[in-house]
């Protein structure tokens, strides 16, 4: 099986709890001239990056991947953990004079998040020579804005499976950056709040964006995820959860788990459920790669979820 190419972040996380709900601390009348403060639990370092975040899930899953990033001169530590973990850190270009992306993550009791992102290297083009053709698909997720824009057009450019990811940065994006990259693409993965950005800045709506790819895929949570196409919109539910310890990074879990499914050519409906499976393995534990299990485990998982079994 050819690998996939995860563009995106490498950043070391710094996660943070706050005992409350950051809903109670907003007053609706004085958004406009807003100062808060929260008391958080200590923060604990840990491996993240969208980049690397979805590499290691696919890593679990059986299958490689190539992170197209950029890191800094403190990313030694972070490539020993990658190759700890089956993950080639070959692929990512390292600069030596700044260091690597760092994310500050506020999670409340509602697993509402706040997060402050110091790009740091992250901002940086990713600059080396990429063989499109190589891969089985690619995926651009939250990086920065050039790569958001170049990866997407070379990759169609080239003939592999697109998919665009644009979370975080579509405040970065315009609304023609994001219909470009977008127009084409094999699928989009948003969740509803990002679906509603998008919407806004290019004025498309879902029918819109569903006419122009394979597939849209809105997540909500909880409640499951939708799959939107030119012909059908169809409702997968989630994965039943235990307990949430710590939702940063199921985005990305759920990311991979589709893509492998996907890429092994399963109905986009397994592809979800596969991803979903992924995801609440992701949020049962603190950071976004920390999640651990065999093929033999998730099968299981997603066998007991769905009454189906699932050929990977």
């Amino acid at each position: 099986m050819k690998p996939i190419l995860a563009c995106g972040s490498i950043a070391y996380d710094r996660i943070m709890n706050f005992a409350g709900n950051f809903s109670e601390h907003f007053m609706p009348d004085k958004l406009h001239s807003i100062n808060v403060s929260f008391f958080v639990s200590p923060p604990k370092e840990e491996f993240g990056g969208t980049g690397g975040n979805i590499a290691y899930s696919l890593s679990l899953l059986g299958a490689r991947a190539d992170i197209a990033a950029t890191a800094g001169n403190d990313f030694g530590r972070y490539a020993h953990w990658l190759t700890e973990h089956g993950i080639s850190p070959a692929s990512v270009m390292v600069r030596e004079d700044v260091p690597t992306a760092s994310g500050y993550i506020m999670t409340d009791m509602k697993d509402n998040q706040i997060t402050a992102f110091s790009g740091s290297a992250a901002v940086y083009p990713y600059e080396q020579d990429i063989a499109y053709k190589n891969y089985a698909a690619a995926i651009v997720s939250p990086t920065n804005k050039d790569d958001m824009i170049h990866v997407p057009r070379e990759a169609k450019a080239a003939g592999i499976p697109l998919f665009f990811d644009p979370g975080q940065q579509i405040p970065m994006l315009s609304g023609e950056e994001l219909k470009e990259a977008i127009d084409g693409a094999a699928g989009v993965f948003l969740n509803d709040y990002e679906f509603s950005l998008v919407s806004e800045k290019t004025g498309w709506k879902e029918a819109d964006i569903a006419s122009r790819v394979e597939f849209l895929v809105i997540t909500l949570g909880a409640e499951g995820t939708r799959i939107v196409t030119k012909d059908s919109d169809e409702r997968i539910p989630a994965v039943a959860v235990e307990k949430v310890v710590d939702p940063t990074g199921a985005g990305d879990a759920y990311r991979a788990g589709f893509l492998r499914a996907y890429t092994a050519e399963l109905p986009l409906p397994t592809c979800a459920k596969l991803g979903s499976v992924v995801a609440a393995y992701a949020v049962e534990c603190y950071g976004t790669q920390n999640h651990r299990f065999t093929l033999d485990e998730v099968k299981a998982r997603y066998e007991n979820a769905y009454k189906e079994s699932i050929t990977l």
